[in-house]
């Protein structure tokens, strides 16, 4: 009998549901207090992730969130490239 592959789960700090990490967008802060979108889900750096839906990301920005979780300030720039991810498109 063949081992089922365990996916693993993140809980998005938005909506606090436990998701598939594939259908979360990772968000890290790495050493350099560098804050950005981890699209491959893999960089160094505490991480912060959200559910990949236009509506959280705007609820992420309105509460802050993400600064509390990344104890950081988020600059505003990081909530548009979510949204640019979660629309589709690639970030240069």
């Amino acid at each position: 009998m063949a081992a089922t592959k365990k996916v693993p789960l993140r809980k998005c700090v938005v909506t606090q549901e436990m998701k598939p990490k594939k259908e979360l967008i990772r968000i890290v802060r790495n050493k350099e207090g560098d804050v950005f979108v981890d699209e491959t889900g893999k960089k160094n750096g505490r991480g912060a992730y959200l559910t990949r839906s236009v509506d959280v990301v705007e609820k992420a920005k309105k509460s802050g969130v993400l600064n509390r979780h990344l104890n950081t300030d988020v600059d505003p720039s990081v909530y548009e490239q979510l949204k640019t991810v979660i629309e589709g498109k690639k970030i240069e």
